[in-house]
């Protein structure tokens, strides 16, 4: 038993998060509420979401996993407007889920989730951490993708710094404590990783809303936030690219 029914930019946001990554996820469906975990096919990101019950109007669920195309799914939800209510329901008997946008019905396939992954959690021990609002590092990142294809984020005790590099121009973004939630830097930390799979982790944070980075030397980072007003939350994992000598 899967029945539910939860606000359209929930559901907006849970795709925005996950389709950069996996085109095909396995919905993960307790009472408690659901969770996604995935890795990407060339294995540079990992995202792991949890949306707790009490983010949506209504749960009632049974265990269960639903083997989702996320492509079908955005495609539904581009229908929806601001404000609206969607209503999901599994039909055990057709292998099928409902998904009820006003008077609109779609009735979804879903996929056999036989063959999926399901990829642990790495305990990485990193030891920078920065807290700081979306809209401080975007503008940063926006600027670095017209010129390159990586950025180097580097931290220490007193400053986050992003650093982009092209053939003719460069990009700079220095983040001063003050300008900072929270720094937490025992030494200089600093890693180089692929703008696209970055811009694509923090493009669904609000402006306003804190974004948690984990940093260390040529290590993954982890970047954290919540969504559905806190009810929910995401960490990616992305690997970093190694500076050839």
């Amino acid at each position: 038993m899967f029945n539910a029914k939860v606000k359209s930019e929930i559901l907006k946001d849970i795709i925005d998060i996950i389709s950069p990554l996996v085109n095909e996820i396995k919905l993960n469906i307790t009472s408690k509420g659901i969770s996604i975990r995935a890795v990407d096919p060339a294995h540079v990101a990992m995202v792991d979401l949890e949306v707790k019950s009490n983010a949506f109007e209504e749960f009632k669920a049974k265990e269960m996993e639903l083997g989702i195309d996320m492509d079908k799914l955005g495609s539904i939800m581009r229908l929806s407007t601001a404000g609206d209510m969607v209503s999901l329901e599994y039909d055990n008997d057709a292998n099928r889920l409902t998904v009820r946008i006003g008077n609109l019905v779609r009735k979804m396939g879903l996929i056999d989730t036989a063959g999926m992954p399901d990829p642990k959690m790495p305990s990485l021990n990193l030891p920078a951490k920065v807290v700081l609002k979306s809209s401080e590092i975007s503008r940063g990142v926006r600027a670095s993708e017209s010129i390159s294809d990586h950025l180097a984020l580097s931290v220490n005790k007193d400053t986050f710094e992003l650093f982009a590099e092209g053939d003719t121009d460069t990009v700079n973004l220095k983040l001063p404590k003050d300008l900072l939630v929270d720094i937490n830097a025992p030494s200089k930390c600093k890693s180089l990783f692929s703008i696209d799979y970055f811009s694509n982790m923090i493009k669904p944070v609000k402006s306003d809303n804190p974004l948690t980075i984990h940093l260390g030397n040529d290590n993954p980072i982890q970047v954290e936030f919540d969504i559905a007003d806190k009810k929910g939350h995401v960490t990616y994992l992305l690997a970093p690219r190694i500076e050839s000598e």
